[in-house]
């Protein structure tokens, strides 16, 4: 699982952190890891699919490697399960780990796959 660090860049003390707007690439959706769910998550996802709690963490979800919560399963390819060509399934109610990229957390490279755009102060997402 490659490792996450900040996102949120300063080239000095005095300089807001860099923010970037998502373009909606599916880059990341494409990147092998795991989508931790939270609680929160798992509700809003299983809602918007018209099932139940259960019924969505059987089909969708699977134990993360310390057994310290649920992660979303991968298509074959390793691509995210609700990723549809270039489109998110569940955009709407998508997990707060993909909401917060590229923000809130990143992987080593995510730069080089990433299209995100650099957004003025005050007005990223």
């Amino acid at each position: 699982m490659p490792s996450t660090t900040s996102c949120l860049e300063s080239d000095s003390e005095n300089k807001p952190p860099v923010v970037y707007a998502c373009q909606r690439c599916t880059n990341c959706c494409r990147w092998p890891g795991f989508v931790k769910l939270t609680n929160d998550d798992i509700s809003s996802i299983s809602q918007y699919l018209g099932l139940t709690v259960h019924e969505f963490i059987q089909q969708f979800t699977r134990l993360r490697p310390r057994r310290d919560g649920l992660a979303l399963i991968d298509n074959p390819d390793n691509s995210c399960i609700f990723l549809e060509g270039s489109d998110c399934r569940i955009q709407e109610v998508k997990p707060l780990q993909c909401r917060g990229f590229p923000n809130t957390w990143n992987f080593p490279g995510w730069r080089e796959v990433c299209e995100a755009i650099e957004v003025p102060p005050g007005q990223g997402s």
